[in-house]
């Protein structure tokens, strides 16, 4: 149990920072015109960053799970 629950806390912060460190031109910027506005695909180190977004909010999600599953037993 305190395993998962470590584990859980790890992702939770790696999850942050990869969603913290996807700059898409948004903020201040977008709002007096800095945007585009347009469709772009990602490349390089953004994909990577979505990619990784994704899987650690599935690892976090897999785990929150296994968590109430554990301690309802």
């Amino acid at each position: 149990m305190k395993l998962i629950t470590i584990a859980q806390l790890v992702v939770a912060i790696l999850l942050t920072v990869s969603i913290l460190l996807q700059n898409r031109g948004s903020g201040l910027s977008s709002a007096f015109g800095g945007d585009f506005g347009g469709y772009y695909t990602k490349r390089g180190m953004e994909k990577f960053l979505f990619y990784l977004s994704m899987s650690l909010g599935a690892i976090f999600i897999i785990l929150a799970i296994a968590t109430i599953v554990i301690a309802n037993r």
